[in-house]
């Protein structure tokens, strides 16, 4: 099963980084970018993506937002909320809001490769 995969950021240096992982790992394909949840809608819409890496913090829409819209949908994509900070609050309204993961982003990039991977039946996943 190939993956689809919109990875969402406002830091382009992030970003950059994060679209690099899938082009290793067989199986999973960097359909679109955006760089707030503001524009996650119609990346969805126009990309189709089963899997979301999508940044906690953003300037005009937060993934966390960006995370419960995406679930309120008939057929909505996976969604992992990636983050810089460790915050039990955080990893909890993430997984309230319908994220499947909540990995930090200095998890090693084989980690993050493999949450998404798992796919939609399994358990969320975290990073420590």
């Amino acid at each position: 099963m190939l993956f689809r995969i919109l990875v969402v950021d406002d830091d382009a240096l992030v970003r950059s980084a994060l679209a690099m992982v899938p082009g290793g790992a067989a199986g999973i394909c960097l359909v679109a970018e955006a760089t707030d949840g503001d524009e996650v809608p119609a990346a969805v819409d126009a990309d189709s993506p089963d899997v979301v890496l999508m940044d906690i913090r953003m300037p005009r829409m937060d993934g966390l937002t960006a995370t419960e819209m995406l679930r309120r949908r008939q057929q909505p994509p996976e969604v992992i909320v990636l983050t810089a900070f460790h915050a039990d609050d955080l990893v909890l309204h993430a997984l309230r809001a319908g994220a499947s993961g909540f990995p930090r982003k200095d998890t090693p990039p084989g980690g993050r490769v493999r949450v998404p991977t798992r796919g939609p039946q399994s358990e969320a996943a975290a990073s420590s």
